[in-house]
């Protein structure tokens, strides 16, 4: 675990906090995600539960943020009624498993969950950390991600789930990802 706090730290540019586990490594080897404490030693509450850290991945992520996903994401919220009850289940287990941990006394989890879409690192660290089957706009954020950013096979495992699996295009997620 020590040397995994050394790389991630060197991905952050800072020495990391909170650190319970390596939640995902990347299949070329690298942490990529870390699952925090949801308070920081110092008793400061600390609410993300899966943080990305690979900077190839944080890239993208802002990326595909600025390419206006989360836009597109959201808007399908409240016309997909299947899509916003797995964006909420997926919300209640973010919290079931932050406060298993330790129950900060809220309801917020990450991300604008469960009826925004605010950040795009948090849906893509939730995903990866949890697999593909756990919540949805994650896993097309990874898949958008795999695909736009050309990482399948490096920083995002070659069996994930493709765009074409998932029935959506980079077309219609963002603005001038195609």
């Amino acid at each position: 675990m020590r040397e995994d706090l050394e790389i991630v730290a060197r991905q952050l540019g800072r020495e990391p906090r909170g650190v319970l586990a390596i939640a995902y490594r990347t299949p070329d080897g690298q942490p990529a995600v870390v699952k925090t404490a949801p308070k920081l030693d110092d008793g400061t509450p600390f609410p993300t539960l899966y943080y990305l850290t690979d900077p190839r991945l944080t890239a993208e992520a802002s990326r595909l943020e600025v390419a206006q996903v989360m836009k597109w994401m959201e808007s399908r919220l409240g016309t997909d009624p299947d899509l916003k009850a797995d964006y909420r289940a997926a919300h209640e287990h973010y919290l079931a498993e932050r406060n298993a941990i330790e129950d900060l006394g809220t309801d917020f989890s990450g991300g604008g969950m469960p009826d925004r879409v605010k950040c795009l690192h948090v849906l893509i660290a939730y995903a990866l950390a949890e697999g593909p089957g756990r919540v949805r706009l994650g896993t097309e954020a990874v898949a958008l991600a795999a695909e736009h950013g050309n990482m399948r096979g490096t920083a995002i495992p070659e069996d994930w789930p493709t765009l074409d699996d998932l029935g959506i295009t980079l077309e219609e997620a963002g603005e001038g990802l195609a």
